[in-house]
């Protein structure tokens, strides 16, 4: 190996969870923090649920028709804040895109993404 490759791979190694000079096999990273970690967090578990949940409710109105934030809100009857949350969320992930502006041109329609 050169030198610069060397130096490359120690420098990468040094971040490393194992310390100056561990190694872990190609893909075996994501296996390897799960068996250190003892596996996902129950925690973690229930927030995704909790977000599928969310977003089934959110996308299955989205499917009838265009809505503000303040119509999503009704519709699913969940505050506004947290509908903006997991909208934006939506938005970013690629599910949901936003519309066209309103009449009085303040509020912005949301749509699925297709």
């Amino acid at each position: 190996m050169t030198d610069i490759k060397k130096d490359i791979k120690n420098k990468a190694n040094f971040n490393s969870p194992l310390g100056v000079g561990g190694s872990i096999e190609p893909g075996k990273t994501a296996k390897y923090l799960r068996e250190k970690l003892g596996g996902i967090p129950e925690q973690a578990k229930e927030n995704l649920k909790e977000f599928n949940a969310i977003k089934k409710k959110m996308l299955d109105a989205l499917k009838e028709e265009d809505l503000t934030v303040k119509q999503m809100s009704e519709k699913i009857d969940m505050p506004t804040h947290e509908v903006v949350y997991y909208l934006m969320s939506l938005v970013k992930y690629g599910f949901v895109q936003t519309g066209e502006v309103d009449d009085m041109d303040e509020y912005y329609t949301y749509k699925l993404n297709k």
